[in-house]
């Protein structure tokens, strides 16, 4: 029976026309949600004020992504152009700088950076959370990327997070926690979101400890992830507390009271999405 034009094979002609057509198809949207993005720039002029930063949508649409991925792209793949898309058309909304602490090692930062923000944005290196916190800080609308762990010498950046009018700890990425991603370097963004834009999955505390311990430490670790640096005061430590969804800053103190410390202070300091965890990747 001769092949009707529907069911014979395409040629590598046919399949590339396919492409070519795909790309366009892609670039058009592009440029079509780029006009949105202009059109929503003259609405909130007239009706919203504040930081164009929505760590709340931006976790709801990399959820999204993550969940109805499929074929042979790779999911890094996507989720990197998919943050890309949406930190430049941020940028184009309002412009900001990326000011990163390069003490835990400069091409890991950067693989980083590069990965969620892409080259549109403009990147500044720093030697320092501090400095960081601080360039954030005097910034209109920057972003500041730290190290999400101890790093020698740092001392308790966080602090200067407690202030009402401070930036605070908007997100933690990368967003997909799996062993191989190709931007791993746990980090915290930093920068002033509208309340309404923070999303509260995990919060993020400033805590003053005396007594501190490692069975202090021990005591924690099932219920908060933790970051110490020593203070001078009463053998004590300056903790940045990360708390899951469900758990309480009174069970954290609980458990530290039950090792013979004593909290002498709390602030919070921001609060972050949960981390996705593909699916068959072990926690």
């Amino acid at each position: 029976m001769a092949e009707t034009p529907d069911s014979r094979t395409p040629s590598l002609a046919d399949l590339r026309r396919e492409i070519d057509r795909i790309d366009e198809s892609m670039h058009r949207l592009l440029m079509e949600r780029g006009d949105i993005i202009d059109r929503l720039i003259s609405v909130k002029q007239t009706q919203e004020t504040g930081s164009a930063f929505r760590p709340a949508r931006e976790a709801e649409m990399m959820r999204r992504l993550v969940e109805r991925h499929k074929g042979i792209l790779p999911l890094d793949t996507a989720e990197s152009i998919w943050r890309v898309i949406i930190s430049t058309f941020t940028y184009v909304q309002a412009p900001f700088s990326v000011h990163a602490d390069l003490s835990a090692g400069d091409a890991h930062i950067r693989d980083s950076a590069r990965f969620h923000f892409g080259f549109t944005v403009p990147f500044v290196a720093h030697m320092g959370a501090a400095s960081v916190v601080e360039a954030v800080s005097e910034s209109k609308g920057d972003l500041g990327l730290v190290p999400a762990f101890a790093v020698a010498g740092a001392g308790a950046w966080w602090s200067a997070l407690e202030f009402d009018s401070a930036p605070k700890i908007i997100a933690r990425m990368p967003f997909v926690d799996r062993a191989d991603h190709p931007a791993a370097l746990p980090t915290f963004v930093i920068s002033r979101a509208a309340p309404d834009a923070m999303v509260r999955e995990v919060s993020m505390w400033s805590v003053r400890v005396s007594g501190w311990s490692a069975k202090a430490a021990n005591a924690i670790a099932p219920v908060a992830e933790a970051i110490a640096v020593p203070d001078r005061a009463f053998d004590g430590a300056a903790l940045l507390v990360s708390i899951p969804q469900g758990g309480t800053l009174a069970a954290v103190a609980d458990a530290l009271v039950k090792t013979g410390a004593t909290v002498r202070a709390t602030a919070l300091v921001g609060s972050h999405a949960t981390r996705y965890r593909v699916p068959g990747e072990t926690p």
